[in-house]
């Protein structure tokens, strides 16, 4: 597996688990859908640890199948999901905080 060399201030600010590492990489490439073994290999997790924990992503609606290609399925962030709508905001709030301290707080609202 690749190392990252640099977490997201996503995965700074509330720490770096598989599960959020998938998350941070679903948000970071929200416009793609992509087969469970590009996730693994780009969210540097492994295939079997994403194995156990994104059937709940499916069925709690924050990813959704988009097609089959082969044998792959390919799946893609629920943009249309309240939660996942939050976790978008969070994102760029966390990403605009610590790319522009000098700005006011009311900014970020």
């Amino acid at each position: 597996m690749k190392i990252k060399e640099n977490k997201s201030f996503f995965l700074m600010q509330f720490g770096d688990t598989p599960q959020l590492r998938v998350l941070d990489f679903l948000i970071g490439f929200h416009f793609f859908d992509y087969p469970i073994t590009e996730i693994a290999r780009e969210s540097n997790v492994s295939y079997n640890s994403i194995k156990i924990f994104f059937p709940y992503f499916i069925d709690s609606g924050v990813v959704y199948k988009t097609r089959k290609v082969g044998k792959s399925d390919y799946f893609k962030l629920n943009l249309e999901n309240p939660f996942v709508k939050n976790l978008i905001k969070l994102d760029w709030s966390l990403t605009k905080r610590n790319v522009f301290p000098e700005l006011k707080e009311e900014v970020y609202a």
